[in-house]
């Protein structure tokens, strides 16, 4: 604790402990419910692409949900948790008035998200035989094969998204964000209806309106940074100096990206991945500011929140659970199952 902190606290009574409080939640709460909001924008985009699919058949379903969590835990999990490093450099950084650091921040992450997109890749193309191998039903291992492969391009949008998103939040800009997440969601729909009953693709048609939706995002919010005047002294042009200095970003994003494939990726955890995001900015840039003490009450006061979060998720998940069979089938045995294993899951 520094003597400044030491000071307000001899200075400060009791009552000026829960404004402060509040103050945090506050804080806290403005910029985790957009962040909440674009996780799970983002996340519906394969939850929609499913849905649809769902509708045309068992099999379709089946291989386009066994695709879909293939890539979450090769993939999709691996560069959210790479990215996740930039919560703690930018957020540092944003703290301690580095401003010009940030957009180097951001330039390194994409370059070695792309260089990780590229295996990534090949693991995808071969999705198919990857699960026969582990002894999954051959014909359903062909198809989220398939799926999967047409999935390709989604790789390399989501790994650069990441990272956007990351440089955003850091800034506490969390409004555009949810726009453009919104925006895409909307199109996503559109995009699902034309390109599997329309042309005629099936579930390459979803598989393909995932990777479009992807990198309809990254322009966009692409072209807001590069646009707005918000960004001025954060975003300065690319630059060679991202090249450098990868082995330290490597020591934050590896233990990351370990944390969130250890975790098992779906709809529920989305939420606390965006109030876990909002921490980690808060924490970072209180710390890099200079403020322990301020960093420590907002951890605590997360921990409060991420509680009461987790209670009424489950609550809602309970509530419903007899909706999400219809939305993803029209069979009565998947209608069966899907609300068994809600209760099971919450």
């Amino acid at each position: 604790m520094d003597i400044q902190e030491r000071k307000e606290d001899l200075e400060c009574p009791n009552s000026r402990k829960s404004d402060e409080i509040f103050a945090q939640v506050k804080k806290l709460v403005v910029l985790a419910g957009p962040l909440m909001l674009v996780n799970l924008l983002l996340y519906s985009f394969q939850v929609i692409s499913v849905m649809f699919i769902g509708h045309r058949g068992e099999l379709a379903l089946s291989g386009a949900s066994m695709a879909t969590s293939f890539a979450f835990v090769t993939g999709f999990s691996l560069l959210m948790g790479m990215g996740g490093a930039l919560e703690t450099l930018c957020g540092q950084s944003n703290g301690a008035k580095q401003y010009h650091t940030l957009g180097i921040h951001m330039q390194r992450a994409m370059f070695v998200n792309l260089l990780v997109s590229i295996p990534l890749a090949f693991i995808w193309a071969n999705a198919g035989h990857i699960l026969v191998f582990l002894r999954q039903d051959p014909e359903i291992a062909a198809e989220a094969g398939n799926y999967a492969r047409f999935m390709i391009p989604s790789i390399f949008a989501y790994g650069l998204l990441e990272c956007q998103i990351r440089f955003l939040q850091a800034q506490n800009n969390v409004l555009p964000m949810m726009v453009t997440a919104g925006v895409t969601a909307a199109l996503h729909v559109f995009g699902c209806w034309i390109l599997v009953f329309k042309t005629g693709l099936g579930s390459k048609g979803a598989a393909l309106a995932n990777a479009i939706s992807y990198w309809i995002n990254v322009f966009l919010l692409a072209a807001y940074i590069k646009i707005s005047p918000c960004f001025k002294n954060t975003w300065t042009g690319f630059s060679t100096e991202a090249f450098s200095d990868i082995p330290r970003y490597l020591r934050l994003a590896i233990p990351s990206a370990l944390m969130i494939c250890l975790n098992t990726s779906a709809m529920v955890h989305m939420l606390p991945q965006g109030l876990g995001g909002s921490i980690s900015v808060r924490v970072s840039n209180e710390l890099g500011a200079g403020r322990p003490k301020a960093a420590r009450l907002a951890a605590r006061t997360a921990t409060i929140l991420a509680t009461t979060e987790g209670i009424l998720v489950a609550i809602v998940m309970v509530s419903i659970r007899k909706v999400w069979g219809h939305c993803y089938s029209n069979e009565e045995e998947a209608k069966k199952a899907a609300d068994r294993v809600t209760q099971e899951s919450t």
